[in-house]
């Protein structure tokens, strides 16, 4: 069932008192003899505890599934049912028990329940030992999880507006296409029309120099004509006046003005014609701004058209980096989830050397009781050969002090007969030395 997983297999009576520890009330009849409902309830508090998923809390992908069937109503317990112990089966597959199935809910066996309340205890009080670890790595998932999130709804944006742009651009297109044809239209008619306003220019300068030459000449039939008003007068004041030759002089002036007014009237028609050609130019001059005008339009709209081709490119570059980042994402949590199942192996290796050292410490612990034991039987057998040892040196001082105190008063009484004799012998020597005429010498 567990594998190559040990976990501590627990009594009835630990199992009652972890439950409730948590707060869940539990009786050993219930334990012994485990119903659907009571299992249910269990399991459900202990996923709850680890994950706060509960079966409200599923109420709403519940339902949200329940929204694409046909007949809901028929489905809704047995999917509930479903996500309820596909969350359960995730839980028991954490805490090693990979047998967990429909079959534990609802034909439960009471060594199995046992069972898997120790697996589902034990991984309760895991999680409760690494609640700081589990609740940075649960910040970090959430973090990673609103992060993606957010790329996700901005890349969701950026395609949005990569779709408004294409459109935008499709719906362009066809513009664009008879804004080209009229753009090259008009750059041939622009062209055609300068090459006709270079040709009106040699004209019109032909034209002028033409007009220069007939102006000089008129100026220069003018002064010949004054010239010759002079010369007619000087020659009036000094010759006879002749009828016949005034009058031949007449017709020939006659024949010269009618000529110059020929001339003139040709020069004014072609003074008009060229006054008309120049009008003509003034038109194309016109047509040819205009031209120029629509030029500027379509190369505005054109520069538009490479504005809106730079940010498609931009938004091309955005969603490649934003798809860039995702996969760093991806990345980082398979990396994130690669460091949690180390931590989980981890975390169970050093369950399993802990229960290693709790085995130990069990077998040292029962070893050193039993020491403590035959040590207590040695301390009581010491302890009378202590008291006997004790009464017999009590004993023994007893007699010292009585034997202490009859030295003594022996001692006593010989200093006592001492002193006695040596004053005695005092005296004798005294009475000797007196007797016989010696000095004596006190001591």
């Amino acid at each position: 069932m567990s594998g190559q997983y040990w976990f501590p297999s627990m009594s009835v009576g630990e199992i009652v008192d972890a439950f409730s520890g948590w707060g869940i009330s539990v009786s050993h009849e219930q334990v012994l003899r485990p119903s659907a409902d009571f299992v249910l309830g269990i399991y459900s508090a202990c996923l709850q505890q680890v994950t706060s998923i509960t079966q409200e809390s599923l109420s709403e992908p519940v339902q949200a599934a329940l929204a694409t069937l046909d007949s809901p109503d028929m489905y809704a317990q047995a999917l509930a049912h479903n996500f309820l112990l596909f969350h359960l089966q995730r839980f028991a597959r954490a805490a090693k028990i990979m047998d967990f199935s429909a079959k534990d809910l609802s034909f439960p066996d009471a060594e199995r329940t046992r069972s898997v309340f120790s697996a589902f205890i034990n991984l309760v009080k895991f999680s409760e030992q690494c609640e700081s670890f589990i609740t940075g790595l649960r910040e970090k998932s959430a973090s990673v999880a609103e992060e993606r999130n957010k790329i996700t709804s901005e890349l969701v944006a950026s395609e949005e507006k990569i779709r408004a742009v294409k459109e935008k651009l499709a719906q362009d297109e066809p513009k664009c296409e008879i804004l080209r044809s009229e753009n090259e239209e008009i750059t041939a008619y622009l062209l055609s029309c300068k090459e006709r306003q270079m040709a009106m220019l040699e004209i019109i300068k032909t034209l002028k120099q033409e007009k220069a030459s007939i102006v000089k000449r008129k100026e220069s039939a003018n002064t010949e004509a004054e010239q010759i008003n002079e010369q007619i007068s000087r020659t009036r004041s000094r010759i006879v006046q002749s009828p016949e030759r005034i009058k031949r002089s007449i017709v020939t002036m006659g024949n010269a003005a009618t000529e110059d007014k020929k001339t003139v009237a040709m020069h004014e028609a072609k003074i008009r014609d060229l006054q008309t050609r120049i009008a003509a130019l003034m038109d194309i001059e016109l047509n040819v701004r205009s031209c120029v005008e629509q030029l500027q339009v379509i190369e505005k709209e054109m520069m538009s058209l490479d504005a809106s081709k730079k940010s498609l490119a931009d938004f091309r570059d955005q969603l490649t980096e934003k798809k860039g980042e995702v996969n760093e994402l991806m990345l980082k949590r398979g990396r994130v989830n690669k460091q949690l199942s180390n931590a989980q192996e981890k975390l169970e290796r050093a369950q399993r050397h802990a229960e290693d050292k709790r085995l130990a410490s069990q077998q040292t612990i029962e070893r050193l009781q039993q020491e403590y034991e035959e040590m207590s039987v040695e301390r009581r057998d010491n302890d009378k050969q202590v008291e006997e040892m004790r009464a017999q040196a009590d004993e023994i001082e007893r007699k010292m002090t009585e034997h202490l105190k009859r030295n003594e008063a022996e001692l006593n009484l010989l200093l006592t007969e001492y002193w006695k004799l040596r004053d005695e012998t005092e005296v004798y020597m005294e009475t000797l030395a007196s007797g016989l005429g010696m000095p004596v010498r006190s001591t």
